[in-house]
């Protein structure tokens, strides 16, 4: 058997090399191919290997890379049974983690720990859709994905509660470490500040050398506990060369307790610049504690506001049942959803859940799909109409046929894209990756300048003021907050887009749709309803119309394109019994051809009667036109090379189409339609949107062409399609918008998918990408400006202009913590914007 997964973090020949040959190892692996630019690998096994080993084989070897089931390929990767429970993967999780700066674009890591160019928290991705699991109240290592007894020791298997996720235990570590810090910090604050306390009593109770002994002790457990990762990420950094935050909060704050430490034991080392009045060493015991303290404050606020940000990702999970009810032989019973397969019959209760994708078989009902499409109204639902998975039931009972189960179904690939788009780059993050690069070591050539300017030219205690104004320098620089301004954005406004119904590939498509100053529509499916409906079919005299009913309906049996559905159905309600076709064709852009009975039957539009040679008369024409002028399909019918009849569809327009149209043209937008249809029936639909921009008779490579022609003027164009044909222009467009009602094809052409397929989705899309291009601008904005005014203060230029004003160390680290905290809190406004 072969199967083919989707391999995220290969970006070199090295890394292909290194996953064949770890993959390799596994002994029913036979043949393995990689292909490095779609980031995917073909393997060939002689046994069925589940998803889980494959990524055991990949971390065994160290290597960083997540192997998963690609969206549209084979799934059936849950082995059932008992497996031992893996304790250190949260069940919240999926045991992947990334960098929520994206230092290392899309890399992922396989345990819990710190960048190691950032050395921010690295962050878990959440869970695909999973299903109820149970365990043994005496043996918890076993676990099982359905109901039963121990292997063991024959108990009953209770529900396995799921145990906390890496993003929960960080903030419980950093709040069990904030509590230490602040129990030390506040009473060495005291002590440093007793000298404004009324009568200083503690000076009447010790010496100040002694409190001097006092801070020290105290400020050990911060150090060497509480904040000690701060010191290990700002090694790491400076040996690896990625500098960053913790290189300056590490430096200043490690130069500040160790200067403290030899003021201490040795005083007589320093000049007496360094000296009070009494003859001690100014030390800094309270600044460290204070600074490391607020640092700390910062990361945990951060790490709170951050879970925040993939809320979106985290509701959608909850829309997944654990559990289905599978009718087999009349007979009802739970099952987890693992287990569902394709084909099984589901019963879905009132008030329930859909589990999986699939088509109601007996019954009807209202279903609430406002999670995933983002429209509040339930949508009337019966026999043969499509429901969703996470989508809730109203107050009747129905029965369904599984047609997607696990990653295919669409809630899991809404996840998938909503986790994708939420780790890729938006163009803008150049600039500031590139800023970012140089911004740590100018910060501290400043701070070297800072020190060595007070001390030439400083007042009394010169040395001192140079010192403190020089940590200053290094802990107020934030390079976190430039980090996090663009990828929170876009974290935020993905999820956003997702619970609209509007789901966004990649951070690219977000920042482009905002510059997209063209949109090309395609006709059926994208501004009509895309459910074409056949109103009559005419035979000229000399012909009957069931004949040709039979003849074209026979024919288009084999058509997957929405129009030959319809005369499809079309033939079935009127009784037509479908006959073979041999050498049927799909002409692209024309039609259909093909043989009946013997006879040559062509059925299309008036290039595909010129293809065939087929002479159309002119009364015949008329008729037609005065069809397509209502705004109405008509396709010529031509036997044996003569046209002897044609069939009219009607195809209604969306309700939403026109409003959707009359607002991107206010927001400056340029809309033109293009369709394959008749320019008759293209001018009476275009009359109908007040669109004053269309053409007709397109074939796939005309709209292709027209988008390079566009794009060649300079302009940024989009594309909205929903079939096959769309998928050459929705992939040469700046962006790509499917209806998610379309073709899998057309959906993975394109950049943005609209769910529910019309185009007011668009229209949120259009919105959705300027509040976030907006609020990214602020938060950039935020950065620069909090750094161009925060750095030269607190290297006392106000000095220059005799306003005797300076920052202590403990402020500097105060807004610096806030200042991430800012970027963060400013992007989850987005969760409320309203597009």
């Amino acid at each position: 058997m072969e199967h083919t997964y989707k391999v995220t973090g290969m970006s070199c020949m090295g890394c292909q090399t290194s996953v064949e040959k770890a993959l390799s190892s596994l002994a029913e692996v036979t043949n393995i191919e990689t292909d490095l630019k779609k980031g995917k690998v073909s393997i060939e096994m002689s046994n069925h290997i589940s998803i889980e080993k494959l990524q055991q084989a990949l971390v065994n070897a160290g290597l960083h890379y997540t192997i998963e089931v690609p969206k549209k390929e084979d799934t059936c990767h849950q082995e059932e049974g008992h497996h031992e429970h893996e304790k250190d993967k949260p069940a919240n999780g999926n045991g992947v983690y990334y960098c929520p700066m994206h230092c290392e674009g899309e890399k992922t890591y396989n345990k819990p720990g710190d960048c190691p160019v950032c050395g921010m928290h690295l962050v878990e991705q959440p869970k695909a859709v999973s299903g109820q699991q149970y365990t043994c109240p005496m043996h918890p290592e076993i676990v099982t994905d359905k109901p039963g007894s121990c292997p063991k020791c024959g108990m009953d298997l209770v529900p396995l509660a799921p145990s906390e996720s890496a993003e929960q235990k960080t903030y419980k570590e950093l709040v069990k470490k904030m509590i230490v810090a602040t129990i030390f910090t506040l009473p060495i604050f005291v002590i440093a500040m007793s000298d404004l306390i009324p009568g200083n009593p503690l000076a009447k109770m010790m010496s100040h050398q002694n409190w001097n002994w006092v801070q020290f002790i105290l400020t050990l457990p911060v150090v060497f506990y509480a904040c000690w990762m701060f010191f290990v990420r700002a090694w790491k950094s400076i040996v690896t060369w990625n500098l960053n935050m913790f290189t300056l909060v590490g430096i200043g704050t490690g130069v500040a307790f160790l200067f403290s430490i030899v003021g201490l034991l040795a005083p007589d080392v320093f000049p007496e610049e360094f000296k009070t009045e009494t003859g001690t060493v100014f030390l800094y015991f309270e600044a460290t504690a204070v600074i490391l303290t607020l640092v700390l404050l910062g990361q945990l606020l951060e790490a709170r506001a951050h879970s925040q940000t993939s809320g979106a990702i985290k509701e959608l999970l909850k829309l997944a049942p654990s559990e289905a009810i599978l009718v087999e032989g009349g007979v009802e019973k739970v099952i987890s959803i693992h287990n569902i397969q394709v084909g099984n019959l589901l019963r879905v209760k009132p008030g329930d859940k859909i589990p999986v994708d699939g088509k109601i078989t007996d019954g009807n009902s209202s279903i609430d799909e406002s999670m995933i499409s983002g429209e509040p109204i339930p949508v009337d639902k019966e026999v043969g109409d499509k429901v969703s998975s996470g989508t809730i039931n109203g107050n009747k009972s129905f029965v369904m046929v599984a047609e997607r189960v696990g990653a295919d179904t669409l809630l899991s690939q809404i996840i998938q894209m909503v986790n994708d788009a939420s780790r890729s780059k938006a163009p803008i993050q150049n600039l500031v990756d590139t800023i970012a690069k140089y911004f740590v070591p100018i910060v501290v050539v400043v701070a070297v300048v800072t020190f060595g300017v007070w001390a030439a030219f400083g007042p009394e205690s010169a040395y001192v003021y140079g010192f403190v104004n020089a940590v200053a320098v290094l802990i107020i620089a934030c390079p976190c907050a430039l980090g996090l301004a663009t990828p929170m954005s876009v974290m935020v406004g993905v999820g956003k887009g997702a619970q609209s119904g509007v789901l966004i590939k990649n951070a690219e498509a977000l920042e482009t749709m905002n510059k997209v100053d063209v949109l090309i529509i395609d006709k059926t499916g994208t501004i009509t309803e895309g459910k074409p409906s056949v109103e009559k079919v005419f035979a000229m005299e000399g012909s009957k119309e069931l004949d040709l009913l039979q003849q074209i309906a026979s024919l288009n049996q084999y058509s997957e394109h929405p129009l030959g559905e319809a005369v499809v159905k079309y033939g079935k309600t009127k009784g037509v019994q479908l006959i073979d076709v041999k050498d049927f064709e799909g002409v692209t852009g024309k039609g259909v051809v093909g043989t009946v009975e013997g006879k040559k039957i062509a059925l299309g539009n008036i290039k595909l009667m010129e293809n065939v040679n087929a002479a159309i008369t002119d009364d015949l024409k008329t008729k037609v036109i005065a069809e397509q002028k209502l705004g109405k399909t008509v396709s010529y019918i031509a036997v044996d090379t003569k046209v002897v009849g044609y069939i009219t569809i009607f195809d209604a327009v969306k309700e939403t189409s026109k409003q959707a149209i009359t607002e991107l043209i206010g927001m400056g937008v340029e809309v033109i339609m293009m369709t394959g249809d008749n320019g008759n029936t293209a001018k009476a639909v275009a009359d109908t949107l007040n669109l004053t921009d269309f053409k007709a008779e397109c074939l796939p490579e005309d709209k292709l062409q027209a988008i390079k022609e566009l794009q060649a003027k300079g302009k940024i164009v989009a594309m909205a399609g929903d079939g096959i044909n769309d998928s050459p222009a929705l992939a040469q467009a700046d962006v790509g918008i499917a209806m998610g009602t379309g073709t899998d094809v057309a959906i993975e052409s394109s950049e943005i998918t609209l769910v529910k397929g019309d185009l007011h989705g668009i229209v949120k899309a259009k919105n959705l990408s300027h509040k976030v291009m907006v609020n990214i601008k602020e938060n950039l904005f935020f950065a620069f400006v909090y750094n161009a005014i925060g750095v030269p203060i607190a290297a006392g230029i106000l000095y220059l202009f005799n306003i005797e004003v300076l920052l202590s160390p403990m402020i500097a680290a105060a807004a610096m913590s806030f200042s991430s905290v800012s970027v963060i809190a400013n992007s989850l406004r987005l969760r409320g914007v309203k597009i």
